[in-house]
């Protein structure tokens, strides 16, 4: 069964993934992103006091906080236990997407080969991140993927920019993870609302591409 969260997730095509040194270089970035019409965002635990950050955006109406780099079934709870509605990881980690289902959370593995995807679905995953997509063949390696497991869920991240995304879509990506691109941390520690806003810009403008 199709988890709630994924249509919106494909309406949306692009979730940023905001990895900052500081919660808050990614609470700006996150409200800049905002401005700009994103609703979803995806909070990443390396981020220093990422689950208090979680836990102020997801109490915001109109956005979708899900929790990125999840290294664990305990950090899993805990960012469930202040409103994540997805976690992602860049491994296949079965208690991770175990805590997830539970719960009634998106999961969100990552994989990148035939066995580790076969893997992942077999372990519940209701999305499979394609990680790193842009390093390993980029939009030909989905292409390839999507012949094997047509009816999977594929989120590519890693090296995905609005250049190049609409190929990745084009091969059979249902959304994309997009980080350094999308949310530059010199940019934004610089005050660069501009720039951030028009990356943001030209992320949704993929809605219309």
């Amino acid at each position: 069964m199709t988890h709630p969260l994924i249509p919106a997730l494909r309406r949306a095509r692009v979730v940023p993934v905001v990895r900052t040194s500081t919660a808050a270089l990614a609470a700006t970035a996150c409200a800049w992103l905002r401005e700009a019409g994103m609703g979803i965002l995806e909070i990443t635990l390396t981020i220093p006091d990422a689950i208090p950050l979680i836990r102020e955006l997801a109490a915001e109406p109109g956005l979708t906080i899900g929790a990125g780099t999840v290294p664990d079934a305990r950090a899993a709870e805990a960012c469930l236990a202040v409103g994540a509605q997805f976690l992602v990881t860049p491994w296949t980690d079965p208690e991770v997407i175990a805590v997830a289902r539970d719960a009634g959370a998106c999961a969100m593995p990552g994989a990148l080969t035939p066995t580790e995807i076969r893997a992942a679905l077999t372990a519940g995953a209701d999305v499979v991140k394609l990680f790193p997509a842009a390093s390993v063949g980029g939009p030909a390696h989905v292409k390839a993927l999507r012949a094997v497991f047509p009816q999977a869920v594929f989120c590519p991240t890693g090296g995905v920019d609005p250049a190049n995304a609409p190929a990745f879509f084009a091969a059979g990506a249902d959304f994309v993870g997009m980080g350094g691109k999308l949310v530059d941390e010199a940019r934004i520690a610089a005050g660069d609302r501009a720039a951030i806003e028009r990356a943001a810009r030209d992320a949704l403008g993929l809605l219309q591409a």
